[in-house]
């Protein structure tokens, strides 16, 4: 059983609502021009594909798109706008579930290779989009880089979000290569909040890049945005493109 927390069907039906900034064309358009260029004129396989925020606009691209989903209710959010013949859903977690096919490109975006909380589950990941990939193809992940910093001495917690709706921040254990994202929503107009709060096991770009070698693939792109921005010291995320070699 994969170490992933299971997204709740309370998450999932508030999912697209919170994430609405995230799907917005301005934010999303660059993203599907990115991975719409790498698929070409092939397959694309997007692991935790979740309720389909870019899922199924790429597949409105013309892209044919499948995805794996550890969380039912979140693909159902998904199915309510796309029937499973246009764009197939498998349930199973990432590192190990198995789809029929090859692919020209296996995505992961969204920093989602960090719900996997080990080590060893995150090779795997990279060993299974290794396994769905026709020679040629590319994987692609989307992560933060560790802010790591911001830390002074003594602390251990990060802010990233403080706004009139949302607080969070993110506390780390610098041993273990963990972090715990904490979010304070405001919930409707009577002054409530919710609490949440997800583990999540951060990694460094060189350590993806031994994961990619690990499964037999090889680094052929690094950039800070999917404007392609170059990734610099003081780059807050990265786009990486590994590629299996044809031979």
């Amino acid at each position: 059983m994969t170490s992933s927390e299971l997204w709740t069907r309370a998450t999932a039906d508030r999912y697209d609502a919170e994430e609405a900034e995230n799907s917005s064309p301005t934010v999303l358009e660059p993203t599907l021009d990115f991975l719409a260029e790498l698929a070409g004129d092939g397959r694309a396989l997007e692991f935790a594909i979740g309720t389909g925020r870019v899922g199924v606009p790429l597949r409105e691209r013309g892209v044919p798109v499948t995805g794996i989903e550890l969380s039912e209710p979140m693909a159902e959010v998904l199915r309510r706008k796309v029937d499973e013949d246009t764009l197939p859903v498998t349930i199973g977690d990432m590192a190990t579930t198995v789809v029929p096919g090859e692919f020209t490109l296996v995505y992961l975006v969204y920093n989602t290779i960090s719900n996997l909380l080990t080590q060893d589950e995150q090779v795997e990941c990279f060993r299974n989009a290794a396994r769905h990939l026709a020679p040629g193809g590319r994987f692609v992940i989307e992560l933060v880089v560790p802010p790591l910093r911001f830390l002074p001495a003594g602390q251990v917690a990060v802010p990233f979000d403080v706004s009139e709706r949302h607080l969070g921040f993110d506390t780390f254990d610098l041993v273990e290569q963990m972090l715990v994202s904490h979010h304070f929503t405001r919930d409707g107009d009577d002054g409530r909040y919710r609490r949440g709060a997800s583990r999540h096991r951060y990694a460094w770009p060189a350590e993806l890049d031994l994961m990619a070698r690990i499964a037999g693939l090889e680094p052929e792109r690094r950039v800070a945005d999917w404007d392609g921005a170059p990734f610099t010291d003081d780059s807050g995320k990265h786009i990486s493109v590994w590629r299996k070699p044809t031979d």
